[in-house]
């Protein structure tokens, strides 16, 4: 089992991430945009960094949803592969068997 603290961080992460997430693409396109004048996209840049940095998506950290580990992450179950081996070799994943030849 992961740290609780390293968890909720992710969780908090993800939570800001999903509140800022229209504000800041509307920034970044912004500052992307050659048709404004150079000051307009400056200031859309400057708006960028005030906001908080947990705010940004690829600070989060896939992490699976039962343990919390970090690495081995399988992505369509969002779970890593250690549970999804437990939880196929007990017949919870409808439609996956344990491999044998």
């Amino acid at each position: 089992m992961a740290k609780t603290s390293a968890v909720e961080r992710n969780k908090k992460r993800r939570k800001l991430a999903e509140r800022y997430a229209a504000k800041r693409a509307r920034l970044k396109a912004a500052a992307r945009d050659q048709k404004l004048p150079q000051e307009d996209r400056f200031a859309a840049v400057l708006k960028l960094a005030e906001l908080p940095r947990n705010s940004a998506a690829v600070r989060i950290r896939n992490r699976c949803e039962i343990t919390g580990r970090p690495r081995g992450y399988e992505g369509k179950f969002r779970i890593s592969r250690i549970a999804l081996r437990e939880l196929a070799s007990c017949g919870q994943i409808p439609g996956m068997t344990k491999s044998s030849w």
